[in-house]
């Protein structure tokens, strides 16, 4: 039996941390700050099982338990909240998800070069506006007063007066999506752009020779392809289905008429938390969220894992 001679031991963590000491001095300042920002504040949620003194502090506060999550779950506009919350976070995943990827197939499919980038600024410029430049823009699209919407409906006669869309709850969530859709589907479909120009040219080439049609080469290559981005993706997406939206709805429904379709978990918890100082009550909701965020992403990334694809 041949000897294969005594195994190299593996150099220790330090050895190994000494030899890249380049590569951890760009690496450490990261984690400090992801440490300061990001892990430092979850002390906070310590609140949510207290009766929090803004004057006393964590310190002096009397610990309650699981009051205040008793107090949401009974509160009489839990059910409302929810609802609002499960609805807008499905419409913006059922109709927000796919957008960019076929805005990426689509665009992948244009020869024209000057065209194809025309397309590709134009659609991803609106990421760079704040959620209050943008407000302001739906709102004087929306108007009553010379909105470019009602005076293109008045002119066709779909309408006989101008239409207050935005102190309407049948509009609402669906200007809510719509308006969340064009403003991020532009810069969504980079990463997906990205991934399609790294398939092998070669098989379309021998999809084309097979007498495969555009139409079955991007449902036979394309996706296939670019699966391993989609669900990953896919897993986040679902991580944040509890996240409805904040900025976009705290600007576009201001008007109290829409409470009953605009209250969502991040807006409730503006509103009991900061505007009625109500710091443990909030703390408590805005804890329950992220319990139910964590779980549908394990959930997500375990189902993932199936497939090969998964976050971890």
């Amino acid at each position: 039996m041949k000897s294969t001679g005594p195994r190299k031991r593996k150099p220790s963590l330090l050895l190994r941390f000494a030899r890249q000491w380049d590569i951890q001095l760009m690496v450490w300042p990261a984690l400090v700050l992801i440490f300061i920002f990001a892990y430092l504040p979850m002390y906070g949620v310590l609140m949510a099982f207290q009766d929090y003194n803004i004057f006393g502090g964590m310190s002096e506060s009397p610990w309650v338990g699981f009051k205040h999550f008793r107090m949401f779950f009974n509160a009489p506009e839990f059910g409302e909240v929810m609802r609002n919350t499960i609805v807008l976070s499905l419409l913006k995943f059922v109709i927000g998800f796919p957008a960019p990827i076929l805005l990426a197939l689509m665009l992948n499919e244009v020869r024209h070069m000057l065209f194809k980038r025309v397309v590709q600024t134009v659609s991803y410029l609106p990421h760079f506006l704040s959620w209050v430049i943008v407000a302001g823009f739906v709102m004087s699209l929306l108007s009553t007063d010379n909105g470019s919407v009602n005076i293109m409906l008045e002119r066709i006669h779909l309408i006989d007066e101008p239409i207050h869309f935005l102190a309407l709850p049948e509009y609402f969530w669906g200007i809510i999506v719509a308006t969340g859709v064009w403003k991020e589907i532009g810069f969504a479909s980079i990463v997906y752009l990205a991934a399609i120009a790294g398939i092998d040219p070669h098989l379309y080439e021998a999809a084309s020779m097979d007498g495969a049609s555009k139409f079955k080469q991007m449902f036979l290559i394309t996706l296939p392809s670019i699966m391993p981005v989609v669900i990953i993706f896919m897993i986040l997406a679902i991580g944040n289905l509890l996240s409805a939206g904040f900025e976009d709805i705290l600007l576009l429904g201001t008007n109290p008429v829409l409470r009953d379709v605009a209250d969502v978990i991040d807006t409730y918890v503006y509103r009991i938390g900061i505007q009625n100082s109500r710091y443990s009550y909030a703390a408590a909701v805005g804890l329950f969220k992220a319990v139910i965020s964590v779980g549908l992403l394990t959930l997500a990334n375990y189902l993932a894992r199936r497939s090969g694809n998964s976050l971890w």
